[in-house]
């Protein structure tokens, strides 16, 4: 298997010829958000056997990002998502996207070999706006291949977690945001680190840091934007030695250690 990491949550993970696309933000400014680190990702980061959407939040769930996508790429989004944001029925509409709705806990079939796909909980706020009114549940995802790779979207730490997750492999585990100070239901680098100490998985890919932030906060807290990914490295080799870190740079592609 691959992971290739694109900036922010936005990971390819190629299992057994089957490719799997988390959370596509393919822009160079999101609302106050600007891009400061990485290429904008290429056209073959588009290219995915199915979409796996985690939770509703614009920089998770961008309806012009899915409107590169081929037609016949699979949507998998939390269950209600298509009710509470009009521009995803939009786009999977007008792109010819199927949309699949899950809830934590259901699974579906992707690809031939198959491969499947696993909605899981996750400890984050699943509405689109911060006061808006529809609740739609936040997901992690397991996608089981010839290896297992937890994609954790955004969530904070639980103690159901390794339950909701099971045995993993791999884990692309968030580790910061987009803004100088994280708000609940968030990962930091030693809070992470637990998540893996937890998860045990054999590798673990540090993810949603160092690509976004906000315009003209450059000198607030940057330490936030650049470190996060060489802290949890850090933090994981005290807390969770057996757990090899692969920290990737923008675009970088790892074969992750799968067996122990």
């Amino acid at each position: 298997m691959e992971v290739t990491w694109w900036g922010h949550a936005t990971v390819t993970v190629e299992d057994s010829g089957v490719r799997v696309l988390t959370d596509p933000l393919f822009v160079a400014r999101l609302a106050h958000l600007r891009r400061r680190r990485g290429a904008l990702p290429p056209p073959e980061a588009a290219r995915a056997d199915a979409v796996l959407i985690s939770h509703l939040h614009a920089d998770h769930l961008h309806p012009a990002s899915l409107a590169r996508l081929a037609p016949g790429t699979r949507l998998v989004v939390p269950y209600g998502a298509p009710a509470a944001v009009p521009g995803l029925r939009r786009v999977a509409a007008a792109g010819h996207l199927p949309l699949i709705e899950l809830r934590p806990g259901e699974e579906c079939r992707i690809g031939a070999p198959a491969v499947t796909v696993r909605a899981v909980r996750a400890a984050h706020d699943g509405r689109r706006l911060p006061c808006g009114p529809h609740r739609v549940p936040a997901l992690g995802y397991v996608i089981h291949g010839a290896a297992r790779t937890y994609f954790a979207g955004d969530t904070g730490l639980f103690p159901e977690l390794p339950d909701e997750v099971g045995p993993c492999e791999v884990a692309l585990l968030p580790v910061g945001g987009w803004g100088p100070f994280l708000g609940h239901g968030h990962l930091d680098p030693r809070r992470a680190a637990v998540a893996a100490s937890r998860l045990a998985p054999c590798s673990a890919v540090p993810v949603h840091y160092g690509t976004y932030w906000p315009i003209g906060l450059d000198a607030v807290r940057p330490h936030e934007f650049h470190s996060p990914g060489q802290e949890f490295e850090r933090q994981t080799a005290l807390v969770a030695p057996e757990v090899t870190v692969h920290r990737l740079g923008h675009g970088e592609s790892v074969r992750p250690r799968t067996t122990r």
